[in-house]
C-alpha cells in the first residue's frame, strides 16, 4: 500500500523564522507532578515559522482570513518538479511541464535547504507565473523556500499576482526526499480566526501510473 509521506519541517526551538520575527519555542506550562494527571504545553510562534499557508490577509489588508478560506483548496492532486537549475520561476520555465489534471504545483528549488538556518537568498517566483498557472488549473502553488518572493521585496510581486488569480500560497515544505512525479496533497491550515496564516502539515502520497 502506498503511504502518506510527510513534507512537513518539524516545529521545535532551533527551527529557522524570519529575522525580527517571532521564534517557534514550546515548554511545559504544568508537568504531571504539579497537577497530579498530566502535563500541559504551550507554544509560542510566528504564524509564517516553519510550514504554513498564507492567507491573503497576510499581504492584502481586505483578504480573505485563514478561516475563510475554504479546505478543498488544500486537498488534492499534486505534482512535484525540480526547478533547482532556475534562480527565477517563471511562465518560461514551466512552458514545458505537463499540469493536465494537476490542482496543485510543488516546487523544488533546492536539495540543500536546512529548516534550521534561514538562508541569505533564495529563488523565487515571478509574477507572470500567476496566470500561467491559472490558465492550467492550478488553485495552489507550494515551495521549499520561506517565501515565494525575494526575501527583501517589499512589493510582494508573487503574492499578489497569486492572490489575484486564485492561487493559493504553502511555503516551507520539505521535498528534498521526495522524487518528482504525481501525488495526493494533503496540508490543511488549522481554523485560526482572523489569522493572516497558518501552520501545516503536509502530507504526499504517489500516484502510481495504473491509477492516473
Amino acid at each position: 500500500m502506498t503511504k502518506w509521506i510527510d513534507i512537513s519541517q518539524p516545529l521545535h526551538n532551533g527551527i529557522a523564522h524570519w529575522p525580527g520575527d517571532t521564534a517557534f519555542s514550546y515548554e511545559i506550562s504544568f508537568s504531571k507532578s504539579q497537577t497530579g494527571s498530566v502535563n500541559i504545553g504551550k507554544i509560542t510562534t510566528s504564524l509564517h515559522t516553519g510550514t504554513h499557508v498564507d492567507a491573503p490577509f497576510h499581504f492584502v489588508n481586505h483578504g480573505e482570513k485563514i478561516h475563510d478560506l475554504d479546505v478543498n483548496l488544500f486537498i488534492g492532486k499534486a505534482k512535484i518538479i525540480d526547478v533547482s537549475h532556475y534562480e527565477k520561476i517563471g511562465a518560461k520555465e514551466l512552458h514545458d511541464v505537463d499540469l493536465n489534471g494537476v490542482d496543485h504545483l510543488l516546487l523544488r528549488t533546492s536539495p540543500e535547504n536546512n529548516p534550521n538556518q534561514f538562508p541569505i537568498n533564495i529563488p523565487y517566483l515571478l509574477p507572470d507565473l500567476a496566470p500561467f498557472l491559472q490558465k492550467c488549473g492550478i488553485k495552489l502553488v507550494g515551495v521549499d523556500i520561506p517565501s515565494v518572493d525575494p526575501l527583501d521585496s517589499k512589493e510582494m510581486a508573487a503574492h499578489h499576482a497569486l492572490y489575484q488569480h486564485g492561487i493559493m500560497i504553502l511555503e516551507n515544505i520539505v521535498l528534498r526526499h521526495i522524487e518528482p512525479g504525481d501525488y495526493e496533497l494533503i496540508a490543511l491550515p488549522l481554523p485560526i480566526m482572523g489569522a493572516d496564516g497558518s501552520p501545516v502539515r503536509a502530507v504526499v502520497k504517489r500516484i502510481n501510473s495504473e491509477g492516473m
